[in-house]
């Protein structure tokens, strides 16, 4: 697991609209990176939804948000339509950005076990040092706890 004050992983991907974007592009920036397991489920759209109608004050806090799923560009363009999100999502077909930020574990549905994406989020800062690492999101109100943090983070 990445704990705080590790470097963060350098980390591309492909988004929505074709784009290739990385991590590198935003240094300087606060990041707020969160892994989801899966576009237009129930969990996921509150947690998309609660960034979603917290863009602005995410964004007076200079903080840039990418969501991270193995979905397909195309999954995250409906996903992206339908619900009116205003933020990046980058696919991550191969699992490889996950594994990253160890964001892939053991789990279990209808007494299968599967390895899935663990619902995760990280703050990185304009240096690129992990500030923030929660590997137990609860999707409802997330953006919430993470301007709150932002806010900590900025006046230390």
């Amino acid at each position: 697991m990445l704990k705080i004050n590790d470097k963060s992983p350098d980390f591309s991907g492909q988004t929505a609209n074709g784009e290739i974007i990385s991590n590198k592009d935003f240094a300087g920036k606060w990041l707020v990176v969160y892994f989801y397991p899966k576009d237009n489920t129930s969990g996921c759209t509150k947690e998309a939804c609660s960034f979603r109608d917290s863009m602005e004050d995410i964004t007076k806090l200079g903080a840039v948000v990418i969501g991270i799923s193995p979905d397909s560009p195309s999954s995250h363009k409906k996903f992206i339509e339908k619900f009116n999100l205003n933020f990046y999502l980058i696919s991550d077909e191969t699992k490889e950005i996950c594994q990253k930020f160890y964001a892939l574990g053991e789990k279990s549905m209808y007494g299968k076990k599967y390895i899935g994406v663990i619902r995760s989020t990280f703050i990185i800062s304009p240096d690129g040092l992990i500030k923030y690492a929660n590997y137990k999101v609860k999707p409802e109100n997330h953006a919430q706890q993470i301007i709150e943090e932002l806010k900590k983070l900025q006046n230390d």
